[in-house]
């Protein structure tokens, strides 16, 4: 179940469906995933990540319709955003976004991972997580000034830590968690907020304004970057493993030094995950604080 309806969501859930899987596409418009999704044989049900409510529901309908999940892919993501914004709950858009509504589908559909029999959690990340750590004490930038690249690092970092708190608690019950950066990759629309300019100083537009492809700098297509996060769900290479940070298709280096400052065009040069994303004291803490601000 990919959760996402366009770029990296529909290619993983193309890649699935020809596979034989039955895949289930949450998705916030109905009629845009409908349009997006109209050559892949998949299911579409409503569900809205800043919506409690929503996934709430979304979660009840699939555990009274479906009895098992084996994959479950949050996939879905906003990057960037140049101002501050809340929702409703008065949570910081990226972090409510990009962690918050994740960690709550996934613990709505728990009962349908455990009766799989061997199930995995794949989050995408990205190497965004070097921006910044999970800052427990405000995480939604109440007492500190709010930059688009620390609220979007600090959601990637969560992700990672997700992935290795469910691991620790989940893998009794056969259930694995990865989390993974798919590439650098401009055709997805998760850059509306990255300006031309921006993009092209990081070099990941040519003067021209065309997407450069550098696998070298984890530049890539859109069926490259994807082609992660199915390993991640399905390849035999990762059993008896969890809680792993992958890239290129493999499992990502611990990086041994973090440079002070970083920017877009450091972060694509650089390999590996960032100790603070894995430890697993972090993501204890992460834990209970998603728990806190859901009122789980």
């Amino acid at each position: 179940m990919p959760a996402t309806a366009s770029g990296l969501g529909r290619e993983t859930a193309r890649v699935l469906r020809a596979a034989g899987a039955r895949v289930i596409v949450p998705a916030r418009d109905l009629r845009r995933a409908s349009e997006a999704l109209a050559a892949i044989d998949v299911e579409i049900a409503p569900m809205d990540l800043l919506d409690p409510a929503s996934i709430d529901a979304f979660a009840a309908s699939f555990l009274e319709s479906t009895p098992a999940l084996h994959m479950l892919i949050n996939s879905a993501a906003i990057m960037a955003v140049p101002e501050l914004m809340r929702d409703a709950r008065g949570y910081e858009y990226q972090f409510a976004t990009n962690h918050l509504g994740h960690f709550q589908i996934a613990m709505r559909l728990l009962p349908a991972l455990r009766k799989a029999g061997g199930a995995r959690v794949v989050s995408v990340s990205s190497i965004g997580h070097r921006y910044s750590p999970v800052v427990f004490d405000d995480p939604n930038f109440e007492r500190r000034p709010y930059t688009p690249w620390a609220g979007y690092g600090q959601s990637k970092t969560a992700n990672i830590l997700f992935a290795v708190a469910l691991d620790q608690r989940e893998k009794a019950h056969g259930i694995r968690a990865f989390s993974l950066h798919p590439g650098a990759i401009v055709d997805t629309g998760l850059g509306k907020y990255v300006t031309r300019e921006q993009l092209i100083t990081a070099g990941v537009l040519d003067e021209q304004g065309k997407p450069v492809r550098d696998p070298a700098r984890q530049l890539k297509t859109i069926g490259q970057g994807a082609a992660t996060q199915v390993w991640c769900a399905t390849s035999p290479q990762l059993s008896g493993l969890g809680g792993v940070y992958c890239e290129n298709v493999d499992v990502a280096p611990v990086m041994k030094e973090q440079p002070e400052k970083i920017d877009m065009a450091d972060a694509m040069r650089l390999t590996g995950v960032v100790p603070y994303a894995i430890d697993s004291a972090f993501a204890d803490d992460l834990w209970g604080l998603s728990e806190r601000l859901l009122n789980f």
